[in-house]
């Protein structure tokens, strides 16, 4: 079982259900647990795939991929969803390109100590997506204001921003429904290549 709720297979979905699902399939011509579970809902996954594609796959996104893909992360780590976490650590692994590295990146984010490996933007990212994530109704221009200090570009401030909505939208959707990466194809940058 894949997820607590019936998921339609492609051979059971309506011409409406298809178009959907269609959208929805990654480069491997699979559609993920993550977007079938709505298939009980079409708009729903419509407006998910929309989402996340313009959240994290964005042409005019500026924040580099591997710490897209490193925020994404944290906050799957911070939500406790491993479903997410499978899918968008491997892809950060791969992107980041440098095993030992990627080592110390990812014990730090699981012991929540970011910064031991990070410092200056990618240190204020963390915290943001940590607050954000942990404690969003706490949430000041302050924060805002540290992203600025670091470096940040107010469209980077939003594109993480994004990121970390979209995220903690999703572990939930997940987490909720139990949705498992049963037949999955997991990680999409290192598959995508090969």
């Amino acid at each position: 079982m894949s997820a607590w709720i019936r998921m339609i297979p492609d051979e059971e979905a309506d011409p409406a259900l298809k178009d959907v699902l269609d959208l929805a399939r990654t480069p491997h011509g699979t559609v993920d647990n993550v977007m079938r579970v709505h298939s009980l809902r079409p708009n729903t996954m419509k407006g998910h795939v929309i989402l996340y594609r313009a959240a994290l796959h964005d042409e005019a996104n500026t924040i580099p991929m591997w710490l897209q893909e490193t925020i994404s992360s944290y906050v799957s780590i911070l939500n406790n969803c491993p479903y997410s976490l499978a899918n968008h650590w491997k892809n950060a692994r791969h992107l980041i390109g440098d095993e030992e590295r990627a080592d110390e990146i990812g014990a730090a984010l699981q012991d929540g100590t970011p910064e031991t490996v990070f410092e200056g933007a990618e240190l204020a990212l963390m915290r943001y997506a940590e607050q954000l994530t942990c404690k969003p109704g706490k949430m000041r221009k302050a924060d805002v204001d540290a992203l600025r200090e670091a470096g940040l570009d107010d469209g980077q401030i939003l594109e993480a921003n994004q990121i970390i909505g979209y995220f903690n939208y999703v572990n939930r959707l997940l987490n909720g429904l139990g949705v498992t990466t049963d037949g999955d194809v997991v990680g999409y940058y290192a598959e995508a290549e090969e």
